[in-house]
């Protein structure tokens, strides 16, 4: 147990492995804030993480982005990508149009309604983000995320699935 009577994974099995502990670590807070965006999401917003993801790559491409950099960015299938969009599209949240140089290719991009409908999104994850890292002081926060650069730093380093 640490902190709160929160238990740990591995119950401190892994005494002598702080390397597997910080990453158990890692990857239980990670879960856990996923696991409640993905609740609240459905339950306040009728929506899933991978839509949101889908708009929020879109926010950042207000021209539009080709289908198959979609799928690339987000690291997920064209499959994938095609019926998330297609279902943003049913919702009139997004537009796809032919690529102009590849009539083969379609470029998707966010609606005037699908901007909305992520900015409300979005407020929402930064609130919910906000509230599950209250308890975390600012210079706590700024030193966690210099120490997870060094942490990404090294990842990346040691393998070629660098991913933002």
């Amino acid at each position: 147990m640490t902190g709160a009577g929160i238990r740990e994974k591995h119950d401190g099995a892994l005494a002598r492995r702080l390397d597997v502990r910080v990453w158990l670590r890692l990857l239980s807070c990670s879960t856990v804030i996923e696991k409640t965006l993905r609740r609240q999401f459905i339950e306040h917003h009728d929506t899933t993480l991978p839509r949101f993801d889908v708009l929020a790559t879109l926010e950042r491409h207000p021209d539009g982005i080709a289908m198959g950099e979609l799928s690339r960015t987000l690291l997920v299938s064209n499959g994938n990508v095609t019926g998330l969009v297609r279902q943003l599209e049913s919702s009139n949240l997004v537009v796809t149009r032919p690529a102009p140089d590849d009539r083969r290719s379609s470029i998707v991009a966010l609606t005037e309604t699908g901007r909305v409908h992520f900015a409300e999104l979005a407020a929402a994850h930064h609130r919910l983000i906000g509230e599950l890292l209250g308890g975390v002081g600012e210079e706590e926060l700024k030193a966690l995320y210099r120490l997870l650069a060094t942490v990404k730093t090294s990842i990346f380093a040691r393998t070629k699935d660098a991913a933002e």
